[in-house]
């Protein structure tokens, strides 16, 4: 103990810096990304559901909007890759991002179901994307962060057995990435009721969540307390519509098609308004947290998909309330519209 002492009161004379507590072999997880700047950009992951519910849809176009942040993969999970890369392909490529690379999931012999944007894929070949597709999504994954220069953020918007995959292949990958998810119900529900619910994104593969939270990243998630109010209406979504850009016409004319699929799930006047765009608040906690109202909070996962406070669990930044659910909805439509380009 006291050749330690020693050592650090050399260093601290020296002006050397003091090794901290992560630096025994491994680096510390890292806490907040540097600012983006225009010089710099946040490096990013995108794992997406894509293909199910049309927010991923939109949340791919805002993703592509926002200058702050550069791609570098978009990873298909929760199964049927074919069709999720497929979609994801026809998406980045009609929205002017065909640089942009792929990476399929692993396939899930247990989920199967509509696939709500097929009439508008049609019969699009995978192989004619002209950018990188990586048949070993995981692995793609697991070499962009392990290479990358600075830590990556890993936007999470759909449920995480890829995720759960790659940290146990390379757990190493914790300790060098930061975890953005749309998971989880706190104190509201869907729709904003007054009573938490188990949430798709985590009812779907618990036990996957779990592993999320048990690694080492930072974590920040948007629950349904916060992304479960976002639907656009009024001005805003006539502002939407009425744009020219390739990006919100590619989404719109994906929601027309998957809101004829999926009925259900689609408000009965989709010419005024959107649905539920949940996972674009997970794209936003990317780049700053302004809007939303942030909380330091102990949870756990239960084995039929709930998101538990309790005390012990480990702690997650949770965007539990809005501050300005307006302000923020402005700034989506502004990012959705935006003409210019954003630099590759």
């Amino acid at each position: 103990m006291k050749t330690l002492l020693f050592a650090v009161l050399v260093l601290a004379l020296t002006g050397l810096p003091v090794p901290g507590p992560g630096s025994a072999g491994l680096p510390s997880a890292p806490s907040e990304p540097r600012p983006a700047t225009p010089h710099h950009k946040i490096p990013v992951i995108l794992d997406t559901d894509i293909g199910d519910d049309i927010d991923d849809t939109w949340a791919l176009g805002l993703l592509l909007q926002c200058p702050e942040l550069d791609v570098k993969l978009v990873l298909t999970d929760y199964g049927r890759p074919s069709y999720r890369g497929r979609l994801a392909a026809k998406l980045l490529q009609s929205m002017g991002r065909a640089d942009v690379p792929i990476g399929l999931g692993i396939e899930l012999p247990h989920v199967s179901g509509a696939e709500s944007q097929a009439a508008w894929l049609e019969d699009y070949d995978l192989a004619s994307y002209p950018g990188p597709v990586h048949t070993n999504g995981i692995r793609a994954l697991i070499d962009i962060i392990l290479g990358s220069p600075e830590p990556v953020t890993l936007i999470a918007i759909g449920p995480v057995p890829n995720l759960a995959a790659a940290l146990e292949q390379e757990p190493r990958i914790a300790r060098r990435a930061r975890f953005m998810g749309m998971h989880g119900s706190v104190r509201r529900g869907y729709g904003g009721k007054d009573q938490p619910d188990a949430e798709w994104n985590v009812r779907c593969d618990p036990g996957a969540f779990q592993k999320v939270l048990a690694a080492a990243w930072p974590i920040t998630l948007t629950p349904l307390d916060t992304c479960g109010l976002v639907q656009l209406d009024g001005p805003l979504f006539r502002r939407f519509r009425a744009s020219p850009g390739a990006v919100p016409r590619v989404i719109w004319e994906n929601y027309r098609v998957w809101a004829a699929h999926r009925p259900e799930l689609a408000p009965p006047d989709i010419e005024q308004r959107s649905s539920t765009l949940f996972d674009c608040v997970a794209v936003y906690l990317a780049i700053a947290t302004d809007f939303c109202e942030m909380e330091s909070l102990p949870l756990e996962v239960t084995p039929d998909g709930f998101t538990r406070v309790r005390a012990g669990a480990r702690t997650v930044r949770a965007a539990t309330a809005w501050k300005d659910l307006e302000g923020f909805k402005r700034w989506m439509v502004e990012r959705l519209t935006r003409t210019a380009t954003p630099a590759r």
